[in-house]
C-alpha cells in the first residue's frame, strides 16, 4: 500500500460509530428483511466452517470493473444499460438524504454497496466547516458505511468502483482511492478536477479532469502508468514564463451544461479492445465544442482526431455502440449526433427538441437520451439514418433513463406533484409499473440498477431511493 507523500489531512475514514438519525430512518423500513438475511448468511458461514477447512481465495487487485453499476453510466461505454434482467414488479426499499446536493449518478459495487459524492454545510462528523463528502451505504439497510471529506468540487466529480470494492474518485487537484471500508489507498495529485473516471483494458484508472489533463494510473499504487497528455496543448513557459497554474476548480459550475468554462464536461467513453477513447473538448473562446478520438496504448496517449460538431457545447458523454463503430453524442442545440468512429463523419442527426443530459442509453440499437426536458423517446440507429422507435409525449423527463435486459426500462418521471419512477416496456415504450419517490422534488441526475435487480434513484437535491424486486 503506498500512501506515503500522497496522504492529505482529509484522508481519514469518517464511518463507524453510532448511527445517525437518518441512519435509524433508513433502517426501519428494512430491519425485518436485515434480519432474515442476517440467518441466511450466519448458516452459510457455518457450512463453510465445515467444508472449506484448508482452502482459501486470494483477491485479485488486476481483476476489472466488476459488476454491479460500476461507473456514472454504468461501463465504460456509457451506455447506461446493463445486461441483467430488470424486475417489472419493484415495491419501495429505502429511502434517505444526503444533506447536500447530488451531481453525478451513485454508482454500486459488485456486492451492492453505494458510493456518492455531495457537499455538505458542516464536515462528516457535523463540525461547521463546509466540505464536499464522499459516502458509502449499505444496500440491504441504507445505513451508512462512511463518510469521507474531500475538496468542495469534488460534488462533480467522476467516480469507478473495482471488481472487490475498491472506490476511484476525483477531487479537488487529485485522484483518491479507498477500500470498501473508506480507509485511504492512496492519492494522486493532478490539474483540475477529474470529472471522469473510467478502466483502461488492463484494469488501470483513466482519469480525465475539466481542465483537460489526462492520466493512466495503477490501481494499485496511483502511479503514472504514461505520460500526462493535456487536451488543450501542454503550455508555453518560454513566452509566458510567469503563467500561473489555475485554481483546481476553475470552470466547474459550467460543466453541467457544457459551458463555455469547462473545456471537458463529460464523462469519457472508452472502447476497451483497442484502446481508443473519447471526449467533449472546449477549447478557450470557441463558439462550439469538438468530439476527439484518442488512444491509450503502449503506455502512451495520442490523438486519433478531433472534429468541430457540438453546437452551443456539449450536452451528453458520448455513448459508444457495443461494436464500438458509432459514437453517439447530444448537443445543446437539440441535436443527437451519431459519429463513425473511425474518422469522425457524421452519419446522422436528429432534432430531438431538447438539450439532452447525462448520456443516451444504448441497448441493442436502441437510444433513449435522458435529460430535464423533453419527454421519454427511443431512436433505433439504421446506420445512415434514424428513425422514432416509439414516444411517449406524456412522460416528462426528469432523468436518465437506463435499459436492461428483458426488454425493460426505468426513467423517472413528473407524476402529480411529485416525481415517480416509471418501469417500461422497451419494445413499445409502455408503462409497466409507477413506484413514487415520495417528497422527491426537481430532477435526478441518475439511476442505477445492482447485479441483484435493486434500482437506485438519485435526486438533484440529494436524496437516495432504492427499490427492490419482488418475485417476479
Amino acid at each position: 500500500m503506498r500512501i506515503g507523500s500522497r496522504r492529505s489531512p482529509r484522508e481519514h475514514n469518517r464511518g463507524g460509530g453510532k448511527a445517525s438519525t437518518a441512519d435509524r430512518a433508513a433502517v426501519g423500513p428494512a430491519r425485518a428483511r436485515a434480519a432474515r438475511r442476517a440467518v441466511a448468511v450466519i448458516g452459510a458461514v457455518g457450512l463453510l466452517a465445515v467444508t472449506g477447512c484448508g482452502s482459501t481465495t486470494l483477491d485479485d487487485i488486476k481483476v476489472g470493473p466488476g459488476k454491479g453499476w460500476p461507473v456514472a453510466y454504468h461501463d465504460g461505454r456509457n451506455s447506461a444499460a446493463t445486461a441483467v434482467e430488470g424486475s417489472r414488479h419493484l415495491v419501495p426499499h429505502w429511502n434517505r438524504p444526503l444533506g447536500g446536493p447530488a451531481a453525478v449518478p451513485t454508482i454500486v459495487g459488485p456486492g451492492g454497496q453505494l458510493w456518492v459524492t455531495t457537499r455538505l454545510p458542516t464536515d462528516c462528523v457535523g463540525n461547521p466547516a463546509p466540505s464536499g463528502a464522499m459516502f458509502s451505504f449499505q444496500m440491504p439497510t441504507g445505513r451508512k458505511r462512511f463518510c469521507n471529506p474531500m475538496g468542495p468540487d469534488a460534488l462533480a466529480a467522476g467516480a469507478a468502483v473495482d471488481g472487490i470494492d475498491n472506490v476511484y474518485v476525483g477531487d479537488n487537484g487529485g485522484v483518491f482511492s479507498y477500500n470498501a471500508l473508506g480507509q485511504p489507498r492512496w492519492r494522486t495529485p493532478v490539474a483540475g478536477v477529474p470529472v471522469s473516471v473510467q478502466f483502461t483494458g488492463e484494469g488501470d484508472v483513466l482519469s480525465v479532469t475539466q481542465s483537460g489533463q489526462i492520466d493512466v494510473l495503477d490501481r494499485q499504487t496511483g502511479d503514472l502508468r504514461s505520460a500526462t497528455f493535456q487536451a488543450l496543448g501542454e503550455p508555453d513557459f518560454l513566452r509566458q514564463p510567469d503563467l500561473p497554474r489555475p485554481p483546481d476548480g476553475q470552470g466547474i459550475g459550467d460543466c453541467v451544461t457544457g459551458g463555455p468554462q469547462c473545456p471537458v464536461s463529460n464523462v469519457s467513453a472508452i472502447e476497451h479492445d483497442s484502446g481508443r477513447f473519447y471526449l467533449t473538448l472546449r477549447r478557450p473562446g470557441a463558439p462550439i465544442a469538438a468530439l476527439v478520438a484518442l488512444r491509450y496504448a503502449d503506455k502512451r496517449i495520442q490523438q486519433d482526431w478531433s472534429v468541430d460538431i457540438l453546437t452551443d457545447g456539449s450536452a451528453t458523454s458520448p455513448a459508444l455502440a457495443p461494436d464500438g463503430k458509432t459514437v453517439y453524442i447530444g448537443d445543446n442545440s437539440g441535436r443527437l449526433l451519431a459519429v463513425d468512429a473511425a474518422d469522425g463523419r457524421v452519419k446522422w442527426s436528429w432534432p430531438l427538441g431538447f438539450a439532452p443530459q447525462g448520456t443516451v442509453s444504448v441497448r441493442d440499437g436502441l437510444l433513449i437520451p435522458g435529460g430535464d426536458e423533453g419527454h421519454l423517446l427511443a431512436l433505433h440507429d439504421d446506420g445512415d439514418s434514424a428513425r422514432i422507435a416509439w414516444e411517449r409525449k406524456d412522460l416528462p423527463l426528469r432523468g436518465r433513463p437506463v435499459q436492461t435486459a428483458g426488454n425493460t426500462g426505468y426513467t423517472v418521471a413528473p407524476i402529480g406533484p411529485g416525481l415517480s419512477l416509471v418501469t417500461f416496456d422497451t419494445g413499445d415504450g409502455s408503462t409497466v409499473a409507477t413506484n413514487e419517490l415520495p417528497g422527491a422534488q426537481g430532477s435526478t441526475v441518475g439511476t442505477a440498477v445492482s447485479d441483484n435487480r435493486e434500482v437506485v434513484v438519485t435526486t438533484r437535491i440529494g436524496e437516495l431511493f432504492t427499490f427492490e424486486p419482488e418475485d417476479d
